[in-house]
């Protein structure tokens, strides 16, 4: 991966880097401990890929977006293009990163829903953390080893082992995760709250009703409430306000006004965004902004 210029005055953003083994490979893996300059950098960063953490050692707190979690052996975190992070390590962190391209994976099953098929990423209204037992967490382990043995010697055909392997630990991951937070763990269930999820990560600044969403995926209200339900326990409307709320804590924390989030995310004016925030979270966008 490469480290750009910063976004703002103060957040890097990091891309990927398909050609660092002489060949277009889009994953890659690693020691946390030895990647200087990206995860025991400090300074706020965010990623334009998928990355999954699995702390082996350490303590402190990492941050994301406007979430704050505990790090501590056995934690598995979560992360989706474009969150904000933040490590502030008590003592020094131990583990492996695991990263890779949206392409690595669709290309490959011709599914461009497939990572909305987990329930870990793109999450905006439970944690992106798990705490995972002893045994379980060794299991997980043990695949990430087979991968990162896979690089020690790539070979013309490594990209689909690689896949294969990745494809068995986001299952297993989504099983630990759904049943940690009591969820869905199917990944085959109705298409069309996928199709949803993955519309909503397009359209949330431009549409905050769930008619909308109805009309431009041709389903009845009724259906979209059910399966919404069913798989997050959360209505339809639900989400599109924890994505709106999330994506609105993100543009605050980057210091944007009131003026600005009303034109960038579509509301009328800025007192009806700010009714609606206060409506949201119980304080106003100034007050959060005084928290911050």
């Amino acid at each position: 991966m490469k480290k750009e210029k910063a976004q703002t005055a103060k957040v890097k953003t990091y891309h990927f880097l398909p050609n660092k083994y002489g060949r277009e490979l889009l994953l890659d893996i690693g020691r946390v401990e030895v990647l200087n300059h990206y995860v025991l950098d400090p300074t706020l960063h965010q990623l334009s890929f998928y990355e999954i953490l699995f702390i082996e050692q350490g303590k402190g707190i990492f941050s994301l977006d406007d979430h704050k979690m505990t790090i501590a052996p056995g934690t598995i975190i979560f992360t989706s293009p474009g969150q904000v992070r933040h490590w502030d390590i008590e003592e020094p962190v131990k583990g492996y990163t695991l990263f890779f391209e949206k392409e690595f994976l669709h290309l490959f099953f011709s599914d461009h829903l497939f990572l909305y098929r987990f329930q870990y990423f793109h999450q905006y209204s439970r944690p992106a953390e798990m705490q995972m037992p002893e045994k379980a967490f060794a299991q997980c382990l043990k695949l990430v080893h087979t991968i990162e043995q896979e690089f020690s010697g790539l070979q013309n055909d490594s990209s689909h082992l690689i896949r294969a392997i990745l494809y068995q630990l986001l299952v297993v991951l989504n099983r630990y995760y759904a049943n940690t937070y009591h969820l869905q763990s199917d990944t085959s269930v109705h298409a069309d709250f996928y199709r949803f999820r993955a519309l909503l990560e397009k359209e949330f600044r431009a549409h905050h009703d769930m008619l909308s969403y109805t009309k431009m995926l041709n389903i009845s209200p009724g259906n979209l409430r059910k399966l919404c339900k069913q798989y997050s326990g959360l209505s339809a409307q639900q989400m599109i306000h924890q994505k709106l709320i999330s994506e609105i804590k993100k543009a605050l924390f980057y210091n944007k006004s009131a003026k600005e989030i009303t034109y960038e995310f579509g509301f009328s004016d800025p007192s009806n965004f700010n009714r609606f925030f206060k409506k949201l979270t119980g304080a106003t966008p100034q007050q959060y902004k005084d928290q911050l």
